[in-house]
């Protein structure tokens, strides 16, 4: 077998029609991948190296000609983050002599999709713990579906399963459970889940979930925890286009970054995990989330999966973007509380459900005495600050019931809670909001037992808060305007 020397294998970098460098890829004593270094380069790789990364790195250029000397024999993290997924790719080739080529969105990394391909190197090397490899790469602005033509049939089965029953007529909930269990059954999981993340209010949420035989309820596991766990993982993927764990030292390694992330891994025991973003717009939206899965097929896996998550992408942002547009349409902006829009088309449904089967239900009508004057007198952010006060008050208090803001100044409260407590919410607002100079509510409220006459009782409510407002300027005459 031929001696692999530097000379021998800058022939065969050079002989590649695209950026290439042979990698040296050392071998560890407990047989984990351990040092990676650009061995020997080709002209190509040198100017898309030069030009990506070296005028990216702050300080004065370097010469081109002499460029090749500061790159071979350097460490690829010299120039590049720490990468678990790329080492595995390299330890593979060079050690397993496996072929790989692999099509990764790294858009938001170089702002360029990466196809990169890695072929063993024969031979022996100087050194029993070093072997070698190929690594090339080409590089497109945007998305080459040519490239995703090219996958495995087991894998382009899979992820056309899973495009036919995101794009079937289910609920997005039902359709994204579906996907999600079939996503659990192929990686051999024993949990997978798909999260989505709204960073304004710093919030996420578990959209569907699958664990196997149903022994934990992953919901309650996230329940607790809190959301800076979440944020910490957009920091990682920054690096990467996908977050894998499949030995102990790639948890050692993601612990140093993401400490109280793995805290709770290593607490649900979970040695094995994939962390694939959704990336819509160059904002992460949501996460691909699996758990202790089958590392044997890793790269197979991570292709699917990464494929999968493409249009997971779309659903996601689509729904988002659907459940964004409901919210505008039914949620007062200044308040928080629902508008008047959506009480009229609740107020529909609700009216013709109780007349076909009555239940007790309350409602309560609440105006605030003096916002004119405090507009008056201390403009419209001053008034714009008591509206607001005001439903945080009224959402203190009610909680479990809907809040609609009706008009400029008056807010509705629809509640099936009991008349007791009910009428226990109303002596507590009338307590917290009588101050005639800033939260003073004019309240009316009915009660309906069985009669199931929604826009009667409402009626009834607002008389009796108009009889109540009345008593207000009679007792503040100065402030009737």
């Amino acid at each position: 077998m031929a001696k692999l020397t530097y000379e021998l294998l800058k022939q065969c970098a050079n002989l590649s029609p695209i950026p290439c460098s042979v990698l040296s890829v050392v071998k560890n004593p407990d047989g984990s991948c351990g040092e990676i270094r650009f061995y020997a380069i080709n002209e190509l790789f040198k100017k898309s190296y030069y030009d990506m990364f070296a005028a990216t790195e702050g300080g004065p250029m370097p010469d081109y000609e002499s460029f090749q000397e500061t790159i071979e024999g350097q460490l690829y993290t010299a120039h590049l983050p720490k990468e678990p997924n790329f080492e595995d790719v390299c330890f593979r080739a060079a050690w397993k002599k496996e072929f790989i080529n692999t099509y990764v969105d790294t858009t938001r990394m170089y702002g360029f999709w990466t196809q990169d391909i890695l072929l063993p190197v024969a031979g022996e090397s100087e050194d029993p713990n070093i072997a070698y490899c190929q690594f090339m790469y080409t590089l497109n602005k945007e998305m080459d579906s040519g490239q995703f033509a090219s996958v495995s049939p087991d894998i382009a089965s899979f992820v056309i399963k899973s495009c036919l029953e995101l794009r079937n007529d289910n609920k997005f909930e039902t359709s994204m459970q579906a996907v999600t269990e079939d996503i659990r059954e192929y990686t051999q999981s024993y949990a997978a889940s798909i999260l989505t993340v709204d960073k304004d209010q710093k919030t996420f949420e578990v959209i569907s979930s699958s664990v196997r035989n149903n022994e934990l309820d992953i919901k309650e596991i996230f329940s607790h925890f809190p959301y800076e766990i979440i944020e910490s993982w957009e920091g990682l993927v920054k690096e990467t286009n996908s977050i894998i764990i499949k030995e102990p030292a790639d948890l050692d390694f993601i612990e140093t970054k993401a400490p109280k992330w793995v805290k709770t891994l290593r607490a649900n025991k979970v040695e094995a995990l994939v962390l694939v973003p959704f990336v819509h717009q160059n904002e992460v939206i949501g996460y691909l989330y699996i758990t202790n899965f089958d590392t044997e097929h890793l790269i197979r896996l991570k292709e699917t999966l990464e494929l999968v998550s493409f249009f997971l992408t779309s659903e996601v942002a689509n729904h988002l973007f659907l459940q964004r547009l409901e919210y505008l349409s039914n949620v007062d902006m200044l308040t928080g509380v629902f508008n008047r829009n959506c009480m009229n088309v609740n107020v529909d449904e609700l009216s013709l459900k109780l007349e076909f089967n009555p239940r007790p239900f309350n409602v309560g009508f609440f105006d605030l005495n003096g916002l004119k004057t405090i507009n008056d007198n201390g403009g419209h952010d001053l008034g714009d600050k008591l509206l607001v006060y005001s439903a945080a008050l009224l959402k203190e208090i009610f909680t479990g019931d809907k809040i609609y803001r009706a008009g400029g100044d008056e807010f509705v409260i629809i509640s099936f809670d009991s008349q007791k407590n009910f009428e226990a919410k109303i002596e507590e607002t009338r307590q917290k909001a009588c101050d005639p100079d800033w939260i003073y509510f004019a309240i009316g409220y009915y009660h309906d037992e069985n009669d199931g006459q929604l826009r009667l009782a409402m009626r009834y409510a607002d008389e009796a808060m108009y009889k109540d407002k009345n008593a207000f300027y009679e007792k503040y005459p100065e402030k009737r305007r």
